[in-house]
């Protein structure tokens, strides 16, 4: 018997083995000549971290003693990282790291930025950058299409711990090629050290964090959160920053012995919940005399390996961010780390060098996290949903300013339970909703099926929230999508949550058309194959004001017709006030005869066109905008839109109708203004943008020929 107790006791003791270790080894079966030419790259910091393409997973770089860059999830062994000597490093440690695509990679290096393009084996240095800079930051999104490239060449360069106001920061809107001196006139009010500085997509946002007295607090440069801060939090060293995948609004802030966590981009950072022995408490690092290694993280899971050779593992969403020690099997070394291959798949990493091969192998154990938590001591409830999905994964959806988007979930609950469904919106000030679950049938065990039915749209439109809360009707912003459920616990890791990304606003996928029904073409006036013949013609010095500058024409104006963008132009006469009648077209079906009201320009500078209405005639209460107030550039869009443009038929105390008999340069709308050209033949060629605030379409290019009335 007390041979058989002792023999218990040895196996409650026994550290928990979730996973078995196994050694990577490639290309050594012969003696390999290669040498490493240049700087060896190292880790300034002496954890470990797993920087992942978040969308390309099998890209990675793993930092720590040395650097090692794999395009197959360290599936092979890999020479340490080196930058060339001609690069003119003094000190090869890394501080940052953020791919930029599926070939190139940014690293700060000795206070410089540095692209390497990793598949053609290319250093360069980046330019724009002057100051020392520590850190790169940025929020990748995966989706196809121009609207998500956007929002990846979206960077940040930026000296964590400089003083604020003052220190400098940089940014990149083409992914990193080069990078400008951000205007710090809107920063000017901040003080305190500057702890990062963030593109919270999520939120529309541009994030700050400031550190003043110990306290660290999220600062915000776009309405409605220009006003407010986030929730001042305990900040005694510096904190990386983690901005999760797939813009959810997911933070992780950490350093060896702290882990904080935010679910709203900032505006609330707290501590993890630690999970242990029944009971839920704060989870805080060093008075657990734990000292975190290396930290793992996903959309929605995150786990870390302490030095105490602990394994932690945690989930983190908008109703809670719980967390577990996983195993105290022995995985810690100075170079071990961990990364998420997949939901639910952790790995542990750990470099190992060869003696006779410079390249280096790799130890790996992969636990499958779904089947360690099934371990009765863990004391962790079963998950209580069997199904939750949707078709709208994996796909991000566009809403136009005042228009609706549906979409819907099917759940199936674990029998006997009830769970609670939430549908959750990370920027509430732009995207509202209203939601509804209903049961409709029965699965072959009895078991309930449930459907959610949500319904989307702009937040101003719902009529049901403050003006100061809503985002200005007049920008675009993003939000993301989840729905989750309230009470699921722990245990519930192949359930992931269902989001996807919205974007509320300009609709790509739109296009507006000036109708050509009668065209310089099919009157015989213009041949479209000549016109596609580098076809010019000529605008009098008389007829046009330049575009490059102010002043009167010296010189006739030569201007090339742009056939495969502009088509054949419309036909107009002179003497018939003309108005475009322009069509809403969206995926090639035409949607509406719009009556928005737009403004139009001539490209080339031809001024000899006027308006039908004045601002008494179009029945203004307020003094009209026109081209005057606004910089004309035919290079760029105009900056006469809808987030510029005031309405005149509106009261304005602070621009009164002063001046009656001015042009009214609006058409569309309320009014029936139209151009009236003045007796000249000749080509026109406008741009037209849409003012309207409840219209968010892309603008375009207009020709049309202008000919007198006595001729054919």
């Amino acid at each position: 018997m007390l041979m058989l107790m002792l023999a218990a006791v040895a196996t409650v003791v026994r550290a928990q083995t979730v996973c078995r270790f196994r050694t990577v080894r490639t290309g050594k079966v012969f003696a390999n000549p290669v040498t490493l030419e240049g700087d060896l790259l190292f880790y300034a910091f002496s954890n470990t971290v797993v920087v992942k393409n978040v969308c390309k997973t099998d890209i990675a770089v793993y930092l720590g003693q040395r650097v090692f860059i794999t395009k197959n999830r360290f599936e092979a062994s890999i020479l340490p990282l080196t930058i060339p000597k001609s690069m003119e490093v003094k000190m090869p440690s890394i501080t940052s790291a953020h791919f930029v695509s599926d070939a190139m990679i940014l690293f700060v290096i000795d206070g410089k930025v540095y692209s390497y393009n990793f598949i053609e084996d290319i250093w360069r240095t980046v330019n724009g950058i002057t100051e020392p800079v520590s850190h790169i930051s940025g929020d990748p999104c995966c989706f196809e299409g121009y609207f998500c490239l956007e929002l990846s060449n979206n960077l940040f360069a930026y000296f964590r711990g400089g003083q604020m106001p003052g220190t400098n920061i940089y940014f990149s809107n083409n992914g990193g090629f080069s990078f400008e001196l951000l205007n710090s006139d809107r920063m000017s009010h901040l003080k305190g050290l500057l702890g990062g500085i963030f593109h919270f997509h999520s939120l529309s946002q541009v994030g700050i964090l400031l550190v003043e007295n110990n306290l660290g607090t999220f600062h915000y440069l776009e309405y409605p959160l220009n006003h407010s801060t986030g929730v001042p939090f305990l900040y005694e060293s510096p904190l990386e920053v983690i901005i999760k995948p797939q813009q959810r609004g997911f933070l992780i802030l950490w350093n060896q012995k702290t882990l904080l966590v935010s679910s709203n981009s900032g505006q609330i950072v707290e501590a993890m919940q630690l999970m242990e022995e029944g009971n839920i408490n704060d989870l805080n690092v060093e008075h657990a005399k734990l000292t975190i290694h290396s930290i793992a993280s996903n959309t929605y899971e995150l786990a870390f390996l302490v030095e105490q050779d602990q394994l932690y593992y945690g989930s983190q969403s908008y109703m809670g961010n719980y967390i577990i020690k996983l195993s105290n099997q022995q995985f810690w070394s100075e170079e071990a780390s961990v990364h998420f291959w997949d939901v639910g798949m952790l790995e542990v990493l750990t470099p190992v060098s060869d003696p006779y091969f410079p390249a280096f192998d790799f130890k790996k154990c992969l636990v499958n996290v779904q089947l360690a938590l099934m371990d009765q001591s863990l004391q962790l409830e079963p998950c209580n949903v069997e199904f939750l999905e949707s078709t709208m994964e994996d796909r991000m959806f566009i809403i136009d300013m005042n228009s609706k988007l549906k979409l819907s979930a099917l759940m199936v609950p674990r029998k006997g339970m009830n769970p609670t469904p939430l549908v959750m919106v990370s920027n509430p000030h732009a995207l509202g909703f209203k939601a509804n679950l209903t049961q409709f049938g029965n699965m072959y065990d009895g078991n309930s099926k449930f459907k959610l039915d949500i319904e989307l749209q702009q937040q101003q439109h719902w009529g049901n929230s403050e003006l100061n809360f809503t985002a200005s009707i007049k920008h675009e912003a993003i939000s993301s999508i989840t729905v989750d459920i309230a009470d699921k616990t722990l245990s519930c890791v192949d359930l992931k949550p269902l989001s996807t990304l919205i974007s509320v606003g300009c609709d790509l996928t739109k296009k507006v058309i000036v109708q050509n029904k009668i065209s310089a073409c099919a009157m015989g006036i213009l041949d479209p194959v000549l016109l596609q013949k580098n076809y010019s013609y000529t605008i009098e010095k008389e007829a046009y004001n330049p575009t490059s500058y102010s002043g009167e024409a010296q010189d006739d104006l030569i201007v090339f017709y742009q056939y495969k963008e502009l088509g054949c132009p419309r036909l107009v006469y002179y003497d018939k006030p003309w108005k475009p009648v322009v069509e809403l077209w969206k995926d090639g079906t035409l949607e509406e005869i719009m009556n928005a009201e737009y403004v139009i320009l001539e490209l080339n500078g031809i001024v000899t066109y006027s308006y039908s209405l004045t601002a008494a005639t179009a029945h203004c209460r307020s003094q009209p905008q026109n081209w005057s107030i606004f910089k004309e550039d035919a290079e760029k869009p105009s900056l006469w839109n809808r987030e510029t443009y005031v309405s005149c038929h509106e009261d304005n105390q602070d621009n009164p109708l002063l001046w009656p008999n001015v042009e009214y340069q609006i058409l569309g709308g309320r009014t029936d203004n139209k151009i009236i050209f003045g007796q000249r033949n000749g080509i026109y060629t406008f741009y037209l943008t849409v003012v309207d605030p409840y219209y968010s379409i892309p603008w375009t290019k207009s020709p049309n020929q202008s000919k007198q009335a006595n001729q054919p």
